[in-house]
Order: structure tokens, then C-alpha cells, then sequence
């Protein structure tokens, strides 16, 4: 006998043939319990919903920065304002006083 045959020997007939082992206690089991997949509609609407917090956060905060931007060059104004109606204000009481002045003399 060669070799070749006495390694062929205990497969005679069954050349071919697959055999699996499996044990009984693998089929007894019971089975996994499986993860519920995240549907289309449902991951849809989540991103559609974070994307939208995600933006409304960031026009929130863009807002708040452009209206202290605002606020303060309006404060700049009203305080300009403030010290040139003060000014015009002594202007006017001076050039009133002077007027007064002038027509007493006369």
C-alpha cells in the first residue's frame, strides 16, 4: 500500500461528503436576543431633530454676539448724544444770557 491510498483508506465511499459535528446542548439554547435595528424614519427624524438644535444653537449664539455688538455701538451713541445736547444746552444758556445782557443795555 502507498501512501497516498493509506491516507485515502477511511474516506472510501464518502469522498465528497462533509461531516459536521455539532453538539446537541449548541441547538438546546436558546437564541440571542436580537437588537432591534434603527429604522429609517426613526433615524431620519433623530438626525432631522439634532441637526436642527444644532443649527438653532449656533443662530442663537450668533444673534446674542451680533446684539451685544449692536447694544454697545447704540450705547456709544446715546452717550454721544447725551454730551452734545449738553453742550448745545450751555451753548444756549450762554448765548441767552449775552442776548439779555445786550437788551439791558439798550
Amino acid at each position: 500500500m502507498t501512501v497516498h491510498s493509506k491516507i485515502l483508506l477511511p474516506l472510501r465511499g464518502r469522498v465528497g461528503i462533509r461531516s459536521f459535528s455539532t453538539s446537541r446542548a449548541r441547538y438546546q439554547t436558546a437564541p440571542l436576543p436580537s437588537r432591534k435595528p434603527v429604522g429609517a424614519f426613526r433615524g431620519g427624524v433623530f438626525g432631522f431633530l439634532a441637526g436642527s438644535v444644532a443649527a438653532g444653537a449656533s443662530v442663537y449664539y450668533y444673534i446674542l454676539g451680533e446684539y451685544r455688538v449692536s447694544n454697545e455701538m447704540l450705547s456709544g451713541d446715546i452717550s454721544a448724544l447725551q454730551s452734545a445736547t449738553i453742550k448745545l444746552q450751555s451753548y444756549i444758556t450762554e448765548l441767552e444770557t449775552k442776548v439779555d445782557q445786550l437788551h439791558k443795555k439798550k
